[in-house]
């Protein structure tokens, strides 16, 4: 990696900042097969060349990826505008069809949207590998978790990611029945390995935003934004038209009708659900085999009013450049939680407490089980706990991460008005950056020698104190207007 006094930032325009970088342009290993230069997906080629499909119906989607995942004959997918690929929305053509990539996910409980719609799972697994699914106007998936599986050499680019999100009263608010992501990768059998995620917007999905099993490896995110929900501005938003079925029939509904009850106005119950909760968790069931195989990177990320995850790594490694997090929406949110907490009787505070998850806790980067996590020239604003290195158990080592930040500038408004506005290293004396759960293991890569898996130029860091600027500018779905061709390449 670059060393941490370095600074240099290329201008906004300057279109190499968009080039392919981190564990994605490292070739494979004999434990997830070789690819020697790195994901490239479907390959640069003409709108006319047989192997590119354009798509507009999910009937074109799925036939395009029939193609893709059984016979490789399909290498790049356009998609036109926007799908919404519900269960019910999919059509019975699309269900029936021999060796659909389409099947029901878990069936909606409560979101009147999504009661009609439904939810499905789409599988993304060319045998061979090597495919591009992207859209050159930031077109928006609606109703669907895409499952990247068994395959290799996956490029997902420019398109928006909404309305997968319900109200839980199933688990009272821990959201771990309906298991909808928007992306799951390498869950199901099989590993994944060399997956580009670029330039990608996600909403508020009900379980995380993107979970990563199986030991699935030399992945990058980059340029993507992570928003939640916009209730806080928008009459209609997919949060308030839940929250207006449940007011509806308050009663019906025990956990939200504690909170009714108990001094949460529907402006405040809007106002803590509108960022994301789980956002990215890299990992299987604690201490699985597979996990140490993980191998992540997270640049230029956009995280607004972000709950937890950013990400949640249990072994392997990880390495954030430039990730940029405002929390500031959510800790006024948090704070808001808790005086309505505090006015409440002890009986009812225990009642809380004992039965509802109701409470973002505001984390951000997270090492566990003795994975690496490299933070360089980030940003988080208002996070609780910055860095962590132990959820489970901080008297038990092997559950401890090692996590390491340098040169990133943290700022924390105190509520008595007070303000934390640092720029330095997590190792520097007196850090607020933490991690202060369990006793800090030394950062060192979990490889061969302890040496930093790949390098990159200086160029490629942009300076923490510019950073919101050039991603408020340059990332996102949508964000792009450029040649379409653009989108497949991976270099610039």
């Amino acid at each position: 990696m670059a060393s941490s006094s370095s600074s240099t930032s290329s201008a906004p325009q300057t279109l190499s900042r968009y080039n392919l970088r981190g564990f994605a342009t490292l070739p494979g290993d004999s434990t997830s097969g070789l690819l020697a230069g790195g994901v490239s997906g479907g390959g640069v080629i003409a709108e006319t060349d047989a192997a590119y499909a354009k798509v507009r119906t999910p009937l074109e989607l799925a036939n395009a990826l029939v193609a893709a995942n059984k016979k490789g004959t399909i290498k790049v997918i356009e998609i036109m505008n926007d799908l919404n690929l519900g269960w019910n929305e999919i059509g019975a053509e699309v269900q029936n069809l021999a060796s659909t990539p389409f099947t029901a996910a878990a069936a909606p409980k409560l979101h009147p949207v999504l009661l009609k719609s439904g939810v499905s799972s789409m599988q993304i697994s060319p045998k061979a590998g090597g495919l591009t699914i992207f859209s050159a106007n930031g077109a928006t998936i609606r109703h669907a978790n895409w499952s990247i599986r068994n395959t290799h050499n996956i490029i997902i680019r420019n398109l928006k990611f909404d309305e997968l999100w319900e109200w839980d009263e199933a688990s009272n608010g821990h959201y771990d029945k309906n298991n909808w992501d928007f992306f799951t990768i390498g869950v199901g059998g099989g590993r994944v390995h060399h997956v580009w995620i670029d330039h990608c917007t996600f909403t508020k999905s009900y379980d995380g935003i993107i979970d990563t099993k199986g030991g699935a490896s030399n992945i990058t995110y980059s340029w993507n934004t992570y928003i939640g929900d916009d209730g806080e501005t928008n009459p209609n938003s997919f949060v308030r038209q839940q929250v207006n079925a449940l007011e509806a029939s308050k009663s019906s509904y025990p956990m939200y009708n504690f909170l009714r009850t108990r001094g949460f106005s529907v402006e405040d119950i809007v106002k803590i659900l509108q960022g994301p909760d789980k956002t990215q968790a890299i990992g299987e069931l604690s201490k699985d085999s597979s996990n140490p195989l993980a191998s992540v990177t997270f640049h230029h990320q956009y995280y607004l009013n972000t709950w937890d995850r950013l990400p949640r790594l249990a072994g392997g490694q990880a390495h954030n450049y430039n990730i940029y997090v405002d929390d500031t929406k959510v800790l006024a949110a948090k704070r808001l939680r808790k005086a309505r907490y505090d006015a409440m009787s002890a009986a009812d505070q225990l009642s809380f407490t004992k039965n509802y998850s109701f409470d973002p806790p505001i984390n951000g980067s997270i090492s566990t089980e003795d994975g690496a996590l490299l933070v360089e020239k980030s940003v988080y604003v208002d996070t609780i706990w910055p860095l962590r290195n132990n959820q489970t158990d901080p008297s038990d080592p092997s559950y401890t991460g090692k996590i390491l930040a340098t040169d990133t500038v943290y700022v924390f408004h105190n509520e008595d008005g007070t303000t934390i506005n640092s720029r330095g290293s997590s190792t520097d004396a007196g850090s607020k950056l933490g991690p202060f759960q369990a006793t800090i293991k030394p950062f060192s890569w979990n490889t061969a020698n302890g040496a930093a898996p790949y390098s990159l130029p200086a160029s490629a860091y942009d300076d923490p104190m510019s950073l919101l600027d050039v991603i408020k500018a340059g990332a996102g779905a949508g964000r792009l207007t450029w040649d379409r061709q653009n989108w497949l390449k991976t270099a610039y």
